[in-house]
């Protein structure tokens, strides 16, 4: 007959929590110090401005070191076309001239619209002390569906966030090698960058220059086989790192929603190595500056792919020189994305109490009626309809364990060569497991035992 015991204790209430809470709490903080802290108050740090005539350039230097000490840098230029030259050289993030008759700014509005509007404020008064009329002359303007200049950090967003979600759903697919997995990444990093280029397009947010394509491409790569690359690393954690690194970090210190320099020191130091600070740094070369200034975040888009390329051979070059045993695959817990990942029926290794964020629902043995336990034996889960949810396998010693069940009737069936198979109902519970042991008796005893009755 088959029999059931009582229900195994429920663990930890402190580690539950922290189990499934810890990755909520990580974007907390990370939002709190990362997105608030970068963005609440934009600040103006070391712009460099090239002024017309080096008597102007000590004058105005003098002024806005007394007012905003640190937050221009004033480097003067032979003249009015010398300091324009600075701005489309890359050299300069504004330029101004002095000239009496005509003081005009010269802006680069590709460098976003926030850092302009700054310019703007801080040179106005200036020209206001000796009686003239600021002109700005915008000498980088962007396209016309990109009318603040943000536009294209949006679409380096497209390019960078579905690069480390795919690789959280490839890990899903276990049957796929990791050969496959890397050919499907290169083939992603493909689709984005061609897709979201004409996608761009479509939406004005960029000029029609092909010539971004590629540089989307090695961010898309360099981004996904990085990602592929730390899950070995990382285990369980994974999501935390991949998102801290390619997300939290990456997006105030690249300088597409807030100019890089109005950002924190913390984010402006980080600007020169994370992907996507030098993949727009490469785009407004391409679109808007005839390629200057391009050369060294196209090396840096480039490091990130061997980056990646270097994590996932090292990793399979160790694996090759130290093949792991079953316990210790068994031991292995599975990586998830608790923002994307939802309880799915799972079959885990009988012995392992704690896996991960899964915890077994329902687990037991399969004994024969003299107590010895039923290796192999099969035990599928179904729904109320028939429907399988999840089969396992019985381990050695017939043990059994499977998690992410929804609340709700199931039925156990449970059988195994020679013996009669054995069918429980059960109702599941959120916050509750179930331990269900199975005894399944000979079908030759109990085909005898039919006929003499």
């Amino acid at each position: 007959m088959a029999e059931q015991v009582d229900p195994e204790p429920k663990q930890s209430l402190i580690r539950t929590l922290a189990e499934h809470l810890w990755f909520p709490v990580f974007f907390f903080v990370g939002f709190l110090l990362c997105y608030l802290l970068a963005f609440h108050q934009p600040t103006p740090h070391h712009v460099r401005v090239a002024v017309a005539d080096p008597v102007a350039a000590a004058r105005i230097d003098a002024a806005l070191g007394k007012a905003s000490p640190g937050a221009f840098d004033i480097v003067p230029a032979a003249d009015a076309d010398a300091a324009r030259q600075a701005v489309l050289d890359r050299d300069a993030t504004a330029a101004f001239s002095a000239d009496p008759a005509h003081p005009t700014l010269f802006v680069a509005k590709a460098d976003g619209y926030m850092l302009e509007s700054i310019l703007n404020q801080t040179f106005t008064p200036i020209v206001a002390q000796t009686g003239g009329t600021l002109a700005t002359v915008d000498l980088a303007p962007t396209a016309s569906g990109d009318a603040l200049g943000t536009g294209l950090f949006y679409l380096v967003l497209v390019w960078n966030v579905p690069s480390y979600i795919v690789v959280m759903m490839l890990l899903r697919a276990v049957t796929m090698s990791r050969r496959a997995k890397v050919c499907t990444l290169v083939g992603w990093a493909a689709f984005l960058s061609v897709g979201g280029f004409l996608g761009g397009l479509a939406l004005h947010v960029i000029p029609a220059d092909p010539r971004v394509i590629p540089l989307a491409f090695l961010l898309s790569l360099g981004v996904s086989l990085t990602s592929f690359g730390l899950v070995p690393f990382a285990k369980q954690f994974f999501p935390g790192v991949a998102m801290g690194l390619f997300v939290l970090l990456s997006v105030p210190s690249s300088g597409g929603a807030i100019p890089v320099q109005l950002v924190p020191g913390f984010f402006r130091a980080l600007h020169p190595f994370l992907p996507m600070g030098n993949l727009l740094e490469a785009a407004r070369g391409v679109f808007y500056f005839h390629g200057v200034g391009i050369l060294r975040p196209i090396l840096v888009l480039c490091a990130w792919v061997l980056l990646g390329t270097a994590l996932i051979a090292g990793h399979a070059l160790w694996q090759k020189r130290h093949p792991a045993t079953e316990d210790e695959v068994v031991a292995e817990p599975p990586v998830e994305d608790p923002a994307i990942e939802m309880p799915r029926p799972t079959a885990l290794p009988a012995h392992a109490h704690h896996f991960g964020t899964l915890v077994p629902m329902v687990s037991g043995e399969v004994r024969t009626g003299d107590g010895q336990p039923v290796r192999g034996a099969v035990v599928t889960v179904t729904d109320g309809r028939g429907g399988q949810l999840v089969r396992t396998i019985a381990d050695d010693d017939g043990c059994y364990a499977v998690a992410g069940l929804p609340e709700q009737f199931v039925d156990l069936v449970v059988s195994a060569p020679g013996r009669q198979s054995a069918v429980r109902r059960i109702l599941l519970r959120e916050g509750s497991t179930r331990r269900e042991n199975f005894e399944l008796s000979d079908r030759r005893e109990a085909l005898t035992a039919g006929l003499s009755a």
